[in-house]
């Protein structure tokens, strides 16, 4: 195991939702940096992206955080021409597949510019992508294209499962990734209350043990991992089976070397 996959142990917690997370890591940021700015299709409106916008944009204005029209490859070419300059961009796409409008930007510009310019120039920015169900939505808007974002060489692609997850890893993206990170978020996380500690070791950008065990080896990602939590109380409670679950976390760069361990250790693998 990784020296930055152990397992995540909390110590003085408190209850915070996914929304909350969201919510106050955004602040945070918007707090912490001048030059950052929040935008995308509701990120004002007073339901703020679910919860995890609300209120920001009274608090810093409507030059850091504010609406777009339908614009998603407009929006995107805006926020990767603020970051060559300088600027951090936090872009929101309330539904997924609106993000694949802007894929060009995405993938041809973003992603690139690192090996375009031999490191000299590069695309720091947060593009926030929401999947999953909340009402009827239909085909066109019931996509998770996180195995699509993660084949492309320079995207990092995260989805984090928890609101520990957020407030850890939400900080070291703004305040240190060279980008661009793309990071999806499940809706039906938002309303959730987690456990959150302050003071333990920050989860990392990649994957971690999420449960111990000794029996089989669960990986699993974002709201599966809380299924597969609610999945092995069960089976630990009836069966005595003890289940350890890595919460893979990162799509593009996976700690597999955690994963073999745990398997080298159980024997079997879901």
């Amino acid at each position: 195991m990784s020296a930055t996959a152990k397992k995540h142990q909390p110590t003085e917690t408190r209850v915070l939702s996914y929304a909350g997370a969201l919510l106050e890591t955004m602040d945070g940021a918007l707090a912490a940096h001048p030059n950052t700015f929040i935008m995308g299709q509701g990120v004002d409106d007073f339901k703020g992206i679910f919860g995890s916008t609300t209120g920001l944009a009274d608090k810093y204005g409507a030059k850091r955080v504010f609406d777009v029209p339908l614009m998603e490859e407009g929006m995107t070419g805006i926020a990767i021409g603020a970051s060559l300059v300088g600027d951090y961009p936090i872009t929101t796409h309330i539904r997924a597949d609106f993000a694949f409008l802007a894929m060009n930007q995405i993938i041809n510009l973003a992603s690139k510019y690192r090996y375009m310019f031999g490191g000299i120039m590069s695309c720091p920015m947060l593009i926030r992508v929401v999947v999953g169900r909340s009402w009827g939505q239909g085909a066109q808007h019931s996509q998770s294209p996180q195995a699509t974002f993660a084949h492309y060489p320079g995207l990092t692609v995260v989805m984090p499962a928890t609101s520990q997850a957020i407030v850890d890893m939400y900080p070291q993206i703004i305040n240190r990734h060279p980008g661009p990170v793309v990071s999806i978020e499940h809706r039906l996380l938002y309303n959730l209350d987690f456990s959150v500690s302050d003071s333990a070791k920050p989860i990392p950008l990649t994957s971690y043990v999420a449960r111990e065990g000794r029996d089989v080896t669960v990986v699993a990602t974002s709201v599966m991992v809380l299924e597969a939590m609610r999945a092995v109380q069960y089976v630990s409670d009836k069966a005595g089976i003890e289940v350890e679950i890595i919460d893979l976390n990162s799509i593009s760069h996976p700690d597999w070397d955690l994963v073999a361990n745990s398997v080298r250790k159980t024997g079997k693998l879901v």
